[in-house]
């Protein structure tokens, strides 16, 4: 007997106005618990929109997300963060004179005390906890590309846009979440070095934990290759939902996504 999918995270008649555009129009979606969701639409679409909202960069005009039954409409981004869900950019947000450490370690910010007086007078308890955080990269920098750990120390402005967008995704999985939300990260890459990096997130998935995916991404083929079920959107509403095959072949994605007749 089939148990029904349990779900994640769903959003109901979730609107985003901005002045006189609407960029969510009472999009209705759910996300279930460890599948990879592509999220899919042509430009300006609501997808990042979508992204914001979670994550707490954006408060919605209407409408309600909800994390495994807890709403979290409005929530702060560090309340979202809490709740473990961690996110990409579209464009890079790496501190390329910072070290590979240092750009993944920021991405954990509940692991570091970093009040003065603690970092003054608790040196010890610090190096400590210091040390427990390096271990914690390194082991993930293993985990996802082992090429990489080995360069832990340098500085991110040495390295090629493979191993920038690698540590970017490091950054969002150090904490460990259970949904993780990929913005096109095949930008700025070769076909070749995205089929690298996707194979590095399905490993660390399979040999750490099953965190669910949602992919916004218009390469196709990673789509195809990556994703389970398919929601479209298109004007902020959703006009498709299913395999990867079903939505292809739905006209009216083609229409919009495909500018197809």
């Amino acid at each position: 007997m089939n148990h029904p999918a349990k779900k994640i995270l769903e959003a109901h008649n979730l609107t985003m106005r901005f002045g006189g555009v609407t960029a969510l129009d009472s999009l209705n979606l759910h996300v279930n618990e460890g599948e990879i969701l592509g999220l899919l639409g042509p430009n300006g679409s609501g997808k990042t929109t979508f992204f914001n909202v979670i994550t707490g960069l954006y408060r919605p005009s209407s409408g309600s997300a909800i994390f495994r039954g807890k709403d979290i409409t409005g929530a702060s981004a560090q309340d979202v963060y809490r709740e473990a869900i961690t996110r990409t950019f579209q464009r890079s947000r790496l501190s390329l004179p910072l070290t590979v450490f240092d750009n993944i370690a920021i991405g954990d910010n509940r692991r570091l005390d970093t009040g003065l007086f603690f970092n003054l007078f608790q040196r010890k308890q610090f190096k400590s906890e210091y040390d427990q955080v390096v271990e914690q990269v390194n082991q993930l920098l293993l985990t996802f590309n082992p090429n990489l750990a080995a360069k832990i120390f340098e500085p991110v402005a040495s390295l090629p846009m493979i191993d920038r967008r690698r540590i970017e995704i490091c950054r969002a999985l150090i904490s460990e979440p259970d949904l993780l939300l990929l913005d096109e990260p095949s930008a700025g890459m070769t076909h070749d070095e995205t089929a690298e990096v996707m194979n590095d997130i399905l490993q660390v998935r399979s040999k750490v934990k099953p965190f669910t995916i949602v992919l916004i991404e218009h390469e196709m083929g990673l789509i195809q290759r990556m994703t389970e079920r398919c929601i479209v959107l298109n004007y902020g509403k959703k006009i498709a939902e299913g395999t990867y095959d079903e939505i292809v072949n739905n006209p009216e994605v083609q229409v919009a996504y495909l500018g197809q007749e």
